[in-house]
């Protein structure tokens, strides 16, 4: 990739994804400038990664073909007032905000801008996350297919349309937090079984890792592995009636629902107050 990458905010998933993007080769590291009110994490990121950085946002956006804004969402506005007067002809701006729609930043940047909307999970971090990307009205197919290729390196990511974001929080954003509360639960049931922890931990997180990626590459439903380890008569059986009894599938969706009704909620509070970006 010719073009440069630029990051306002030097956080963990900042971070997350400057890895990610040159491990894959999609840029080399005198490519990426990142932004940031001190040089507390910046320092961390240009030693790690030999990056350009700065604490001047402006600077970070005039470098930036691609910028990414990996703020907090209260801090959307102020920063697209500092920057909307610095963006290239042509650049693409990734917002990973929650909570900020296309629509409201596109009233902030007072200016038709190539944006898109990008929700990533925590497990970028490890390379094995799942993004979503949502797409402006003014990014070209080929511009959303680049921004789709820079996080597929931190994993996965597929291209929906904005309606869907408070599903994609539920469904991917915030079950990394299900999961590890499945992984603990296990892992002590092994430890009341008399495995010691650190193994618990370790052959819980494994059998989880190794279910997903049989769901992914095999193509096969959850319901047909699940039969697969299910012998007749057998001991895993037995354990699935368990968590049927106990309504492990109604807690799921229950815990889903209350977290996509909670989105939807907080979404439309963050709409109301004061019009976010539109209160000029």
């Amino acid at each position: 990739m010719e073009n440069s990458i630029g990051f306002i905010g030097a956080g963990n998933m900042a971070g997350a994804i400057i890895g990610g993007i040159l491990r894959a080769k999609i840029c080399l590291p005198e490519q990426v400038w990142a932004s940031a009110p001190s040089m507390k994490h910046l320092s961390a990121l240009q030693e790690k990664y030999q990056i350009h950085v700065t604490t001047d946002n402006r600077e970070a956006a005039a470098q930036a073909d691609i910028l990414v804004l990996a703020v907090k969402p209260y801090l959307i506005e102020s920063v697209i007032e500092q920057i909307k007067g610095q963006i290239r002809p042509g650049a693409i701006v990734v917002s990973i905000a929650a909570g900020v729609t296309l629509a409201q930043m596109d009233e902030g940047f007072d200016a038709p801008v190539h944006l898109v909307r990008v929700m990533p999970n925590t497990p970028c971090m490890v390379g094995e996350g799942m993004s979503a990307i949502f797409p402006g009205r003014w990014i070209t197919p080929e511009e959303t297919e680049e921004i789709r290729a820079i996080f597929s390196a931190l994993g996965r990511a597929e291209v929906l349309e904005e309606r869907l974001i408070d599903v994609v929080g539920a469904v991917s954003g915030s079950s990394p937090a299900y999961v590890y509360l499945f992984v603990e639960a296990m892992a002590d049931a092994a430890v009341k079984g008399g495995m010691p922890r650190a193994q618990a931990y370790r052959f819980a997180a494994q059998a989880v890792l190794g279910s997903a990626k049989m769901v992914l590459e095999t193509g096969l439903h959850p319901g047909v592995l699940k039969d697969m380890v299910c012998s007749p008569g057998g001991t895993t059986i037995e354990a699935i009636e368990v968590l049927e009894q106990k309504g492990m599938r109604g807690a799921v969706f229950a815990a889903m629902d209350a977290c996509i009704e909670k989105s939807v909620r907080m979404s439309g509070k963050q709409e109301n107050a004061g019009t976010l970006l539109s209160s000029k």
